[in-house]
């Protein structure tokens, strides 16, 4: 069952955390970090929200990340 929509509150900081599937490896090789840099930045400018600070671990990444918009996120 997928977990409910986060609560968005503009100018609010936000610690999101991001697992792979059966907390299974998601980066492999120093390309695969860049690459999900790469995606994030693209992400967090076209939806509006701030990456203020990131972790980006074998099996997991943490986020610290601010919404601007919240009518961004209810496509």
């Amino acid at each position: 069952m997928p977990r409910k929509a986060r609560f968005q509150l503009v100018g609010v900081p936000q610690h999101v955390i991001q697992r792979g599937n059966n907390r299974q490896a998601r980066f492999f090789a120093e390309s695969d970090y860049h690459y999900y840099l790469d995606a994030l930045s693209t992400a967090a400018e076209k939806y509006g929200t701030l990456v203020h600070a990131f972790v980006l671990m074998t099996t997991h990444v943490h986020l610290l990340v601010t919404p601007e918009n919240p009518t961004q996120y209810r496509q």
